[in-house]
């Protein structure tokens, strides 16, 4: 059975020009720290990669600090801006987290943690396209706040955010701002530098380059507090040993996903469109989640099915071959319905009802004629399995 995958949004098929680049590395020795011959060979590798992931994000190279992916880079950023906040001698003490309701829970459960520890946390509200409230960020944000977390892109629904006027919002209060960039950066344009950000987390595997590899770009000049101790590797913010392996993949992979993506943002916006019509063919009561009215990612799209089980839908369509998502991957298997729909005003049982399907680069027509061919099934069955729990619930 050959298998149509639309899930890149949790992550995404490796580029060859990725695989080659990591695939040479493999084939030589040498620590990026060592100071003899292969391992200042290993530290050109290093350096120069950085250097080109750094002009793709419009950032300098020296703001760029390689981590082990997205949520290593979102707990430096929050957890390090909110040490360095309430260490601070020469003002008052800022121990306070402002971040959105439908942040990734790389943000959520950092700020969680914040909490527990005696930090002040806030919740922003979004409004039903999920587009950030920003006069309501105002009203949270004041001389307390350490740092402001507003992701770039939203991972379950597409709506990107509006990251400068947050940043220039933060910096009013004097509170640092961070972004999630992890679903933005390769497929939106993305420039650090005219963002007005202090931070800003994003990763490999989610533009084609290898997991377990990422970065948070840091403002130049910005005292951050790091989480790992060690060998003093990163400026000292990020001890470890560095993968120049996957360094290089990332730097081939970003280089690839930056080069083409005006041309791939028109044609997944055109493959979404379809699939939307198509689904709406086949199910005239969906909803779309995703929203037409602000700016989007190109290849997410979130619907709702009323009265379906999109647990056993998703199951079923992945006994078809295909593979999609009810949500957040990272929340996969968790019960509670998705914190993003609820704070976008949707209903529990709305969130229950809800399937991700997420374009990518290797993403066909073909793809969605699979998905169109196996959905009517799928649908039916899955909205017995909710005619039973519905039942059993009242």
């Amino acid at each position: 059975m050959r298998r149509v995958y639309l899930d890149h949004a949790a992550t995404t098929p490796m580029v060859p020009e990725a695989i080659e680049a990591m695939t040479r590395q493999f084939a030589t020795v040498g620590n990026a720290s060592s100071l003899h011959g292969s391992g200042r060979t290993a530290r050109r590798v290093v350096e120069d990669a950085r250097e080109s992931i750094a002009a793709r994000l419009g950032a300098l190279p020296v703001e760029v600090v390689f981590t082990s992916g997205g949520t290593e880079a979102d707990n430096l950023a929050v957890k390090g801006a909110w040490w360095s906040g309430r260490a601070a001698t020469d003002q008052p003490a800022r121990a306070g987290v402002v971040v959105s309701a439908i942040e990734h829970h790389a943000v959520l459960d950092t700020a969680g943690w914040v909490r527990e520890q005696g930090g002040e946390v806030a919740l922003a509200p979004v409004d039903g396209g999920a587009r950030l409230a920003l006069a309501a960020l105002a009203d949270l944000v004041d001389e307390r706040t350490a740092v402001v977390s507003v992701m770039w892109a939203n991972n379950e629904v597409g709506t990107l955010q509006p990251v400068r006027e947050v940043a220039e919002l933060a910096a009013a209060r004097g509170a640092l701002s961070h972004s999630d960039a992890v679903q933005a950066v390769g497929h939106v344009s993305v420039d650090f530098g005219a963002s007005g950000l202090d931070l800003m987390s994003c990763t490999s595997h989610k533009l084609g380059g290898p997991v377990g590899i990422g970065a948070l770009v840091i403002r130049r000049g910005l005292e951050l507090t790091p989480m790992l101790h060690g060998g003093g590797q990163e400026r000292d913010l990020r001890s470890g040993t560095i993968d120049v392996a996957a360094i290089a993949g990332f730097a081939a992979a970003i280089e690839v996903a930056d080069g083409d993506r005006a041309a791939e943002d028109v044609r997944l916006r055109e493959l979404r469109a379809e699939l939307t019509a198509r689904l709406r063919t086949i199910a005239p009561d969906v909803v779309v989640n995703t929203p037409d009215d602000v700016a989007t990612l190109p290849g997410i799209l979130s619907v709702t099915f009323p009265g379906c089980e999109a647990d056993a839908m998703m199951m079923l369509l992945d006994a078809a071959g295909i593979d999609c998502a009810t949500g957040s991957a990272c929340s996969a298997g968790v019960a509670e319905p998705s914190h993003v729909l609820l704070a976008m005003g949707r209903t529990e049982r709305d969130a229950r009802s809800t399937l991700r399907f997420s374009l990518g680069r290797s993403t066909a027509p073909a793809d969605i004629d699979a998905l169109i061919a196996a959905l009517p099934e799928a649908l039916a069955r899955a909205r017995m399995a909710g005619a039973v729990a519905g039942a059993r619930v009242g």
